[in-house]
């Protein structure tokens, strides 16, 4: 699909970054430690910090992301910046013929995810949702554990994260970190993943909130009902009115259980619990970053796909309906 034989005779493929953030840094940090790879300029929200962030990594600072992406010596962006300016960043990347990298949800709305997947089509040009939930230890042992259990039919996912206080930034706020589901896209990925298509959606929400621009709480519980029967329960919370740390996964089969608590897992059946080893969940944004550049230069095939990610805001979709509703959304309507 993509023109491969072109950059087999360049020396680099040369990189526009869109963020200053956590996640900017450590794509930042693999892009240099690439000898593929040349790190050409860097956007972010405020241009002091975009100055302290491309001086310390020897880039030229842009007073926008707009102003970037009309450099003609970028060949890739990637956009790690907050969630609502997600899909126009990279549709306009993508119209200026870039390849992009984006870090989940693609586009906070479905229809603006389905018209930017089907643009980078038209382009050519690869489009990357980074979902690395999927390269982690906690997901690699789900899959190489699974059949262990037998037939499935209850799973859970607890995030819950209390923070007192909580911060005043974008990942607390509407506009600008999205509907809780769809902007920490990866709770529901990791379930689509392994189990594939959603029936039915039913989703409850609950809002802390005395400022205008931030709230200090969401909670958010959300029900699966999986083609195949499956029933999942998703919960995610986070801010100051939670009072106990959670991430739990828990897979319940006719054989037998597997219970992941943090970093600790274990197999339940009749007379034995077997514990199961996690792999770390460091260095994943450097291993999406090599992947993405060994699709670019080798055609190797990532471990994602943009239809995939797709699929999976359909479902959060359906989730923020049935919150806003009280009702159940069938998947067949999104």
């Amino acid at each position: 699909m993509y023109n491969y034989e072109a950059y087999l005779t360049t020396a680099k493929v040369r990189v526009g970054v869109v963020g200053t953030g956590y996640a900017a840094k450590l794509r930042t940090q693999a892009l240099l430690q690439d000898e593929r790879s040349h790190v050409v300029a860097i956007a972010g929200h405020t241009l002091e910090n975009t100055q302290a962030f491309a001086q310390e990594y020897q880039a030229q600072a842009m007073s926008s992301w707009q102003q970037l992406l009309e450099r003609e010596d970028i060949d890739l962006v990637i956009i790690s910046t907050i969630n609502r300016d997600h899909g126009a960043i990279a549709r306009a990347a993508l119209t200026h013929n870039k390849h992009v990298i984006v870090e989940y949800p693609l586009a906070l709305d479905v229809v603006e995810a389905e018209e930017i997947i089907a643009l980078a089509k038209a382009q050519n040009k690869l489009l990357h949702v980074e979902h690395i939930e999927l390269l982690g230890g906690l997901h690699q042992a789900l899959k190489q554990n699974i059949e262990k259990v037998g037939d499935i039919f209850y799973v859970r996912y607890s995030t819950i994260s209390p923070l007192h206080p909580a911060p005043r930034k974008w990942t607390y706020n509407h506009e600008l970190f999205g509907f809780p589901l769809i902007g920490a896209l990866s709770r529901l990925h990791r379930l689509t993943d392994l189990f594939g298509e959603v029936f039915t959606v039913n989703c409850h929400q609950r809002f802390w909130q005395i400022e205008p621009d931030y709230y200090q709480t969401c909670f958010c519980i959300t029900q699966l009902c999986f083609a195949s029967g499956l029933l999942a329960q998703v919960v995610y919370g986070k801010g100051e009115t939670l009072w106990q740390q959670e991430r739990k996964f828990e897979i319940h089969g006719e054989k037998g259980g597997l219970i992941f608590d943090g970093d600790q897992g274990i197999f339940i059946a009749v007379g034995e619990e077997i514990p199961i080893e996690v792999g770390t969940r460091k260095g994943l944004f450097a291993k999406d970053t090599t992947m993405v550049l060994d699709r670019i230069f080798d055609g190797t095939p990532l471990y994602v796909t943009p239809e995939a990610s797709l699929y999976t805001l359909k479902v959060a979709e359906a989730a923020r309906r049935a919150a806003q509703t009280g009702l159940t959304i069938f998947m067949k309507d999104i």
